[in-house]
């Protein structure tokens, strides 16, 4: 590329990470992956550690392979998953390896924190966020009801993507949007809640500055840049939660667009200039998360390719192992046979992902579905359901009208579901791009650097770069037959 310019981005994920360079000229991005590694728990001592030297290590190691590529890093982004957090000490040393929130440790405990802390309406009125056990407001609360040594002793607490911002310079920031999935900021305010604050013995300062996506951090330690072989290359703070990174990368032209974001979690909303925060949303559990330019993720997490994963492991050779098989075996099946509730607490973590299916719909009234085709049918037209359920559930909250479905991240391949949620949700469906999470990394950085503009300017290189397919609704009759169905069968539950 002429007057290209390359950027460095850290994206790590639950259960791996990878490091990508971007390079960004002539009004496109390209992405190329450097390295791609493991992100393993660690179980000692009655708990699951995050090992985060490890992933300091792996960083270390892609930035030692861009630097005998000899390629010229303008900056540094790093996203991670949300909530986790690390306790530093006074003299700036890791007090311990994070804890994850797969510990079942906070397991019960947001009833105990309501019960003898800040109400559950007072939680939501001042966060916005939906409630999971594992938020880091809960966390927080079982590491001081323990006792807990590393929080005794912390003089900082840093969420992870900061932390490894923090080991690269030096330098202490809480940046938003990864902050905002603690259910301790405030997103009027947009600061942390001082009233949350105190009820875990804690101050703002001990979180650092709060920063917004492209502050620039400060640039590598001496001691990095010498491991490395590289200069002092600027840090960025991208928007930290790698859900917000993904979703600064949705194509879209205008703010009249719904986004779902496909995995094996599916996360369906809105970006808003203003929080919702009402009783309909508290009653719907909708969260409201820190996006770039002071924007708000108005979404609901819905169960997504977990059920199909689940069930393919349980299959083995029972079922084709090529995906488009398994695909068209599925649409051999008749149509709406029977329909679950995707979100039901049933399907959280059975020990048999397909008895419990079977026994939701024997429980339900409904045909029993046999073989991995039926149920293949059952998930994704299941699925295609819910989808529409919430995406109505957003046309009634939303300031605006929503024309469009961006449907981005592993899920956006799915030609079947997607098709599905169009016929579903009456809504045009426009999918891709799959790098959604690393693409929002790199554009910030290019914001940052001046090499794209505003939020638009952004989706709009990432649209001249990718392939996005279309879907259009069909059979609208038939699938307003089905939704009534749905309604009824998941009200039985």
């Amino acid at each position: 590329m002429n007057n290209s310019h390359c950027y460095f981005a850290v994206d790590l994920g639950a259960t791996s990470g990878r490091t990508i360079v971007g390079t960004i000229g002539d009004g496109k991005v390209e992405l190329e992956e450097l390295t791609r590694f493991p992100n393993n728990l660690i179980e000692t001592g009655g708990h699951f550690y995050w090992d985060i030297y490890a992933l300091y290590f792996e960083i270390i190691k892609g930035l030692k392979l861009a630097a005998k590529r000899g390629l010229e890093i303008e900056s540094i982004g790093i996203d991670t998953w949300g909530v986790d957090f690390v306790c530093v000490g006074n003299d700036g040393a890791l007090l311990r390896n994070p804890i994850s929130y797969r510990d079942p440790y906070t397991f019960g405990v947001p009833e105990e924190y309501f019960a003898n802390a800040v109400s559950k309406e007072d939680v939501y009125r001042a966060t916005g966020i939906q409630f999971m056990n594992f938020n880091s407001l809960f966390q927080l609360y079982a590491m001081r009801l323990a006792g807990n040594s590393a929080l005794n002793n912390a003089n900082k607490i840093l969420f992870v993507p900061d932390a490894l911002s923090w080991m690269l310079t030096g330098k202490a920031v809480c940046e938003y949007t990864i902050a905002s999935t603690s259910q301790l900021l405030n997103p009027v305010t947009k600061e942390l809640d001082p009233r949350l604050l105190d009820s875990l013995e804690l101050s703002g300062d001990m979180f650092g500055q709060m920063v917004t996506p492209g502050h620039r951090i400060g640039t590598l330690t001496e001691e990095v840049q010498k491991m490395t072989g590289l200069g002092p290359v600027p840090v960025i703070a991208v928007a930290g939660h790698d859900t917000a990174s993904a979703v600064a990368a949705v194509p879209a032209k205008d703010e009249r667009f719904a986004y779902l974001s496909s995995g094996t979690w599916s996360l369906m909303g809105i970006e808003t200039k203003e929080p919702i925060i009402n009783n309909v949303s508290y009653d719907r559990n909708f969260t409201n998360e820190g996006g770039i330019e002071g924007t708000t993720r108005f979404l609901k997490n819905i169960c997504g390719m977990w059920l199909l994963e689940r069930c393919r492991k349980e299959w083995g050779e029972d079922a084709p192992a090529d995906y488009a098989t398994l695909l068209a075996d599925a649409m051999k099946a008749p149509a709406f046979q029977s329909i679950i509730n995707p979100d039901d607490e049933t399907f959280a973590n059975p020990a048999d992902m397909q008895e419990a299916i079977k026994a939701y719909c024997r429980t339900t009234g409904q045909h029993v579905p046999e073989g991995y085709a039926e149920i293949c049918r059952c998930i994704f037209e299941s699925l295609a359901l819910r989808y529409r359920q919430v995406a109505g559930w957003l046309k009634e909250m939303a300031p605006f009208t929503i024309d469009t479905l961006h449907i981005i991240g592993g899920g956006s391949r799915n030609d079947l579901l997607n098709q599905f949620t169009a016929n579903a949700t009456g809504l045009t469906v426009l999918a891709g791009p799959q790098e959604c999470t690393a693409l929002g990394n790199i554009m910030l950085q290019a914001k940052a650097s001046g090499q794209a503009g505003d939020i638009f300017d952004m989706r709009r290189i990432i649209a001249d770069s990718v392939s996005i397919k279309r879907f259009d609704p069909q059979d609208h009759d038939l699938w307003d037959k089905a939704y009534g169905r749905y309604l009824e069968v998941t009200g039985k539950q």
